[in-house]
């Protein structure tokens, strides 16, 4: 673990017990179930935004195309009788289809990543809304499709199924950011793409690469939510949902100028905002400041990393001012 994680986990677990004193019901088994359970929802698309951002780029859609896919996917089994397994992977193709379009856009016609995101923040759903003619999708299944629910809500010893996904997709990210050659790829991309283009890296392929990986759990994210809320109402489902990615993101130290993070960090800072949350809920304090809490933590999390950046540039010159005054004090051979 970096010292970013290490400090983040005390955090968590001061925060943890400082909700625990105020209310022991935070401590509850329902409750710490329930909890569980949201971490691995908002998990999943926070470590899809982390993939994005460690390349120096941004995902705004998220909550758009969480939306659209699960629009697409509740219309598939409900209105048209397409078996469930056929609509779950119609539904990762079109998300992959999504990531390929960002990152073409993005590395073909130069696009700046804020501008492509935010155009398709609007675009996916206002198709949502035209799809359902801004109505409801929504759908019953426990009788008759009880895999289904069973495996996208349902529990094993307890511990809800999302938040398993959530351990299982968080353990693959880590190997392929930290433990292969295209983790080394895609931080040095991040960190500087022409430089990483000189030393032969095709920059371009690990950006698209990085947009579909996205949009591929994003669209595994969207699945989950549907069968957890068992309905999308395409104006309201998955807002502010982006944000909520990159206040993780930023927490688990991935730099929004890009080339840094750690997984573990994202899993600890989805981990946070969840005690955060819960600990607004169980203070009976308005819902509506969930939004508050999350921009107060992105603008603490951009804040630190910004003073922590500028204190490892002093660091860098500091020694490298001292590396020069020790060879300014090295006599010449001729000397």
């Amino acid at each position: 673990m970096h010292k970013k994680d290490i400090g983040l986990a005390v955090l968590v677990l001061t925060v943890g017990a400082i909700v625990t004193l105020v209310n022991p019901r935070f401590i509850s088994p329902v409750n710490l179930a329930n909890t569980a359970n949201l971490i691995g929802l908002f998990g999943l698309f926070s470590i899809a935004e982390a993939f994005v951002i460690v390349t120096a780029g941004i995902e705004l859609s998220i909550g758009s195309v969480i939306a659209l896919l699960g629009v697409i996917f509740i219309d598939l089994i409900a209105s048209h009788g397409v078996p469930w397994p056929v609509a779950f992977a119609i539904v990762l193709v079109l998300s992959v289809v999504i990531g390929l379009l960002h990152g073409w856009l993005i590395t073909r016609l130069k696009l700046q990543p804020f501008v492509v995101t935010l155009c398709g923040l609007l675009i996916y759903r206002g198709i949502a809304r035209f799809y359902t003619r801004d109505g409801t999708a929504g759908f019953t299944f426990g009788t008759d499709l009880p895999m289904l629910e069973y495996l996208f809500v349902g529990r094993t010893a307890g511990v809800p199924h999302s938040v398993m996904a959530f351990a299982v997709f968080a353990v693959l990210a880590w190997f392929l950011l930290h433990r292969t050659v295209f983790g080394r790829h895609l931080l040095a991309v991040g960190k500087n793409e022409e430089a990483a283009r000189y030393c032969g890296i095709n920059t371009k392929r690990v950006i698209v690469t990085a947009y579909v990986l996205c949009a591929f759990l994003t669209g595994v994210s969207a699945i989950f939510f549907a069968m957890y809320t068992k309905s999308v109402q395409p104006s309201s489902h998955g807002n502010f949902y982006e944000l909520y990615a990159i206040a993780a993101a930023v927490l688990g130290g991935f730099s929004l100028r890009g080339g840094e993070g750690s997984i573990v960090g994202v899993v600890l800072g989805v981990v946070l905002l969840q005690v955060l949350q819960n600990l607004v809920n169980l203070l009976g304090i308005p819902s509506s400041l969930n939004f508050a809490v999350m921009g107060a933590v992105i603008l603490v999390g951009v804040i630190a990393d910004t003073q922590f950046h500028a204190y490892r540039q002093r660091r860098h010159h500091q020694a490298t001012r001292s590396a020069l005054a020790e060879v300014s004090r090295i006599p010449s051979a001729n000397g």
